[in-house]
């Protein structure tokens, strides 16, 4: 990466008042450049209310998706098309159809990391930040479909009491983090304050290994590590999300739980291709206008709780 890269990206964006959201997992010098980086929910905000007239989304498909939904009257950006996500993959539009047929009086709760299909019929979406919140205000008589993350729902599950339907999906990164490497890496830094994302494999495992683990989206996770007195931190969530965990806490020391965790999909866009994303306006992601009016109010409901 050169200086000349980051006075392009930055005079492009003044040129053509455009801003750059990128997420906790991407590469460290795209995280840089960004105007915003965050988790989903932290992410779709951002996009709902930004002014500008270009959004170049650092992120994966779905993403990129979700603010083009929100924002109809804007060019959204994703600067690789072939950035998808594994768990987003896992599910369709025909299965979640399947399910509202079988049960119509039932709710769909959609992990925001589904296609736009699968958002036009939830009732509502949640990230890992608010799923908890969401479905605990939810109708008690009705049954839940909640989808497509079962780790995640599990947890939900766990805090809220409620008896949840769970599609069988996951994040392949997530579910990669063992409770072998968790124990070791424990063992190693028993005094390190430890903190799991919650689409993580063996969250009741950790639970177990160390009852104060905490429980985080990756948003919680940064909050935690900068309010905490705790000056080393076990991590178990993709490790891009050490680069910010370290920039707003210099002085504190995070260890990957699995440093091979990675999104490759994440790691697809670089800052080169963030650069030629905006000087070549590529590639913009536009949704169907029936599936992104449906989608955009189950994605309303989940900006506006918690």
């Amino acid at each position: 990466m050169s200086n000349s890269t980051i006075e392009q990206i930055q005079y492009l964006k003044e040129k053509k008042n455009a801003i750059i959201l990128a997420h906790s997992y991407q590469r460290d010098e795209v995280q840089d450049v960004a105007d915003f980086v965050g988790d989903s929910l932290g992410l779709s905000r951002e996009a709902a209310k930004t002014d500008a007239e270009i959004i170049v989304f650092a992120g994966v498909h779905f993403m990129a998706e979700t603010a083009a939904i929100l924002n109809p009257e804007k060019t959204v950006l994703i600067p690789d098309l072939e950035a998808g996500c594994s768990l987003a993959d896992t599910i369709t539009a025909a299965d979640v159809q399947a399910w509202k047929d079988k049960n119509p009086d039932g709710q769909v709760v959609a992990y925001v990391n589904t296609s736009a299909e699968v958002k036009a019929l939830a009732d509502v979406c949640v990230t890992s930040a608010n799923a908890t919140a969401v479905v605990a205000g939810l109708d008690q008589d009705r049954p839940i479909f909640f989808l497509p993350d079962m780790f995640l729902g599990a947890h939900v599950e766990g805090q809220t009491g409620r008896k949840l339907e769970l599609w069988m999906g996951e994040c392949h990164v997530h579910a990669g983090i063992g409770e072998r490497e968790i124990n070791k890496t424990l063992k190693d830094h028993p005094n390190a304050d430890f903190m799991i994302h919650p689409e993580c494999s063996c969250g009741s495992a950790c639970l177990y290994l160390k009852p104060d683990a905490k429980m985080l989206s990756t948003e919680a996770m940064v909050r935690h590590s900068q309010s905490s007195d705790a000056e080393e931190f076990v991590v178990a969530t993709e490790v891009g999300i050490l680069h910010r965990l370290q920039k707003f806490s210099p002085q504190k020391k995070f260890i990957p739980v699995k440093e091979s965790a990675v999104c490759k999909y994440m790691k697809m866009i670089t800052i080169e291709k963030v650069r030629d994303s905006l000087l070549e306006n590529k590639f913009r992601v536009e949704v169907v206008p029936e599936v992104a009016d449906k989608a955009r109010r189950s994605l309303e409901a989940m900006i506006a709780v918690g």
